[in-house]
């Protein structure tokens, strides 16, 4: 299997899924804990992927996703954004919408 087919299986597997450094509860950066941290909030569960685990992972989604930075946030398999981006989303209430899209 190669790369794209081991991203879009992980991405159909898991509705909610976080590319992150370390882990939720361990989180290795601190974007990767604030994303986290709201994805907790909103009591939604989700899958993770750690990065510092997978050197090919952390490598190719770069291309994949055409976005060189982590976390990696995707929402039925697209992807929402980052750090950033998550955060804006979560105040305007934005994101909740899109959240609920998942089951």
């Amino acid at each position: 299997m190669d790369l794209n087919e081991r991203i879009k299986g992980q991405l159909s597997e898991f509705p909610l899924l976080l590319y992150m450094k370390g882990t939720p509860d361990f989180p290795q950066c601190g974007f990767s804990a604030k994303v986290c941290g709201i994805l907790k909030a909103s009591e939604k569960r989700f899958a993770f992927v750690n990065i510092l685990e997978d050197h090919e992972i952390r490598e190719g989604l770069k291309a994949y996703s055409n976005w060189p930075t982590f976390p990696q946030l995707y929402v039925n398999g697209e992807l929402v954004g980052g750090c950033d981006i998550i955060e804006q989303m979560f105040e305007s209430g934005e994101l909740g919408k899109i959240l609920d899209t998942v089951e």
